[in-house]
């Protein structure tokens, strides 16, 4: 398959999801919106990863592409591609299908427990899954579940952690993609979103999690990119 993956800042990559898709053979390549990288055309891809992002989805006037890549997704996600949004990128997906995003109760970053909901234990795309698995949080907004979509996973901090749209749109306001490297540039690029929270771990907590967490989080996201892959195969087959 022929991946894409739009990232929004340089410190806030792919992680997992560029080895997953490397070890899978297929192709992957990076839409850099803050260098001012184009778009590709619906034909040239297959699949897309949305990546997160300290910005709203609505700072269009301080980050100006934020609006064409609004336009990019809804035209992409009526074409049936495979798409996975993370954090903002969730956040980007529920706004242009429908949806609206929101400031959380509080911030929420840390290794926090998340639940799958009652359609999301019986949907396809999260089928294997644990009722309840630890994933690591960084945002303090959350989205709303957009019309026509569901609510497949939830948590204690924040009611909205995942939802898909059929079987080939899902977003995660959580991220099973960090590696090493991902949290530490978060940790170096974010300081000041690490204020005392009843719901913000310290970096000392942040890095002690990572190895008992980091390998399931991986395991579980190869599950699900591999079905939405299917999803997203089977929708260019009827085309």
């Amino acid at each position: 398959m022929r991946w894409y993956y739009l990232q929004h800042v340089p410190f806030e990559g792919p992680g997992y999801l560029a080895r997953w898709a490397h070890e899978q053979g297929h192709e992957i390549t990076p839409v850099t919106l803050w260098q001012g990288d184009s778009f590709p055309q619906l034909g040239d891809f297959d699949g897309l990863f949305v990546l997160g992002g300290p910005m709203n989805v609505d700072e269009e006037a301080r980050y100006p592409w934020l609006a064409a890549e609004k336009i990019f997704l809804r035209e992409a996600a009526a074409a049936g591609k495979a798409i996975l949004g993370v954090c903002l990128g969730a956040q980007l997906l529920s706004v242009v299908l429908g949806g609206s995003v929101a400031s959380n109760s509080g911030k929420e970053i840390g290794w926090y427990p998340v639940r799958l909901t009652r359609v999301g234990r019986a949907h396809a795309l999260f089928r294997d899954f644990p009722a309840e698995f630890t994933a690591f949080h960084w945002h303090g907004d959350r989205f709303a579940i957009p019309p026509g979509g569901a609510l497949t996973a939830e948590s204690v901090a924040c009611p909205h952690q995942a939802f898909v749209m059929g079987e080939r749109v899902v977003g995660l306001q959580f991220h099973l993609e960090m590696t090493g490297e991902s949290v530490a540039s978060l940790i170096r690029h974010c300081p000041l979103d690490l204020a005392a929270g009843p719901w913000v771990q310290t970096p000392k907590d942040l890095y002690a999690g990572l190895e008992p967490t980091m390998a399931e989080s991986h395991r579980l996201l190869g599950t699900l990119l591999s079905r939405l892959g299917e999803a997203g195969a089977m929708a260019a087959l009827s085309f």
